[in-house]
């Protein structure tokens, strides 16, 4: 999947490169007449590419994509938490890229913090919101802009009145099909209604049994846990006290392979630890509510995620989920797949992130946008030169202000009106 994706990048940037580099024509006023304008873009210098370790490759080379196409050099840092992938990235960049262009820094904090400390024409980070923000505190020390590529809380409202089943199987896929939940757009919760949750719960059950078998802990189709830190962190939501009897489904691990079966816990408390962080993991809590509307405030109660999704039939739920729901993307009847459409912008807001990527906006990501205005030596008003009549100046107030009653007053030396 991962490759796969990165050639979709690299084909649509050589199939489009010449028209997003093309000059934009932009219009002019009145106030330039006689002019012409136009949108430049240019590339920003050096770049820092700081990317994660769920999707090694995809959220190393995607933004390299965009990062070239719009003409920079860059320094890639790859995760030390994937140090297999880190270290092929490195030899691949090296053996296939120009070095004079690309080059990869492998290595861990001290590395990146060396890295962090030299000036930078833009840095791109993908990851969690601790570590952006020492991002973030050490771009500001050179005014450098950033890109941040982080997470969130992303929900999942499920009506009732759908085709359950289709909806079941493209949750499981968003949730334990992703990296078994280890992705920053995987679903983090659920919120049905009480009536409705059994239902959804008996569906995610067979659906899961489905896909994983009886024992999923066996399953090849399941990725384990990528260290014991995380295996910890995730214990340790299923181990709170406050969620004590709340799983309905799984909970079943296994330290030392790092393995963590599909789980699900029904009305978890919203302070729990489990509601509290990211949950970047294979666990599922579903919270339940008397309307469907009343999702929408349980969502907005907490920092902006960067992505939500809704199952629903009802279009006046899905404009008001599209309207009231602020995220960096949303998805109505499906999870994850916006991801894979690169007309669309990938990004966060807020909490979640900022900037945004993939296909063009990959490209824009990382060029300045040069505004440039042509004039000739021709149509020189004396108006704009000093000394300033009452009667200039009443004209550059209407020119100012772009109203053409008052040009045209001005012109035949009314008064103000």
């Amino acid at each position: 999947m991962q490759v796969g994706m990165l050639k979709g990048s690299i084909r649509l940037a050589l199939k489009e490169l010449k028209r997003w580099m093309a000059p934009e024509k932009a219009k002019t006023e009145i106030t330039t007449f006689p002019s012409s304008a136009e949108i430049v873009s240019e590339p920003l210098g050096v770049v820092l590419i700081i990317s994660a370790w769920n999707y090694p490759f995809l959220l190393s080379l995607d933004p390299v994509v965009g990062a070239i196409a719009a003409g920079n050099a860059l320094i890639l840092k790859p995760s030390e938490i994937a140090p297999a992938s880190s270290s092929l990235l490195a030899k691949l960049v090296g053996e296939y890229m120009d070095s004079s262009s690309i080059r990869v820094v492998e290595g861990a904090v001290a590395e990146t913090s060396a890295l962090l400390e030299q000036k930078w024409d833009k840095i791109f980070y993908t990851g969690n919101g601790r570590v952006a923000r020492i991002v973030m505190a050490a771009a500001a020390k050179h005014l450098t802009p950033v890109v941040l590529e982080l997470g969130g809380k992303s929900p999942v409202v499920v009506d009732s009145g759908i085709n359950l089943q289709v909806a079941t199987r493209r949750i499981i896929m968003g949730k334990w099909g992703c990296n078994n939940g280890q992705a920053c757009i995987s679903p983090d919760y659920i919120v049905t209604t009480k009536d409705y949750a059994p239902k959804l719960v008996d569906s995610l059950r067979c659906e899961l049994e489905n896909f994983f078998g009886k024992k999923p802990m066996e399953s090849k189709d399941l990725s384990r846990i990528v260290n014991s830190n995380h295996f910890a962190r995730l214990s340790n939501m299923l181990d709170d006290d406050k969620v004590a009897g709340k799983i309905v489904h799984g909970g079943e691990r296994d330290k030392s392979n790092l393995r963590i079966a599909p789980t699900i816990l029904l009305d978890v408390p919203r302070d729990s630890l489990i509601m509290s962080e990211e949950i970047f993991g294979p666990l599922l809590p579903i919270l339940t509510v008397d309307k469907i509307e009343d999702s929408f405030d349980i969502i907005n109660s907490g920092t902006k995620p960067l992505a939500a999704y809704v199952f629903t039939n009802n279009k006046k739920l899905r404009e008001q989920f599209v309207t009231m729901v602020s995220a960096g993307g949303v998805v109505v009847n499906d999870t994850t797949l916006h991801l894979a459409v690169s007309s669309l912008p990938f990004g966060g807001v807020q909490e979640s992130g900022m900037g945004s990527y993939h296909g063009k906006f990959s490209f824009d990501a990382f060029s300045h946008k040069k505004a440039v205005l042509y004039r000739s030596f021709a149509g020189d008003a004396a108006l704009r030169y000093p000394p300033y009549t009452q009667g200039k100046l009443r004209l550059m107030k209407a020119l100012m202000s772009g109203s053409i009653i008052g040009i045209i007053r001005a012109l035949l030396g009314f008064p103000k009106a």
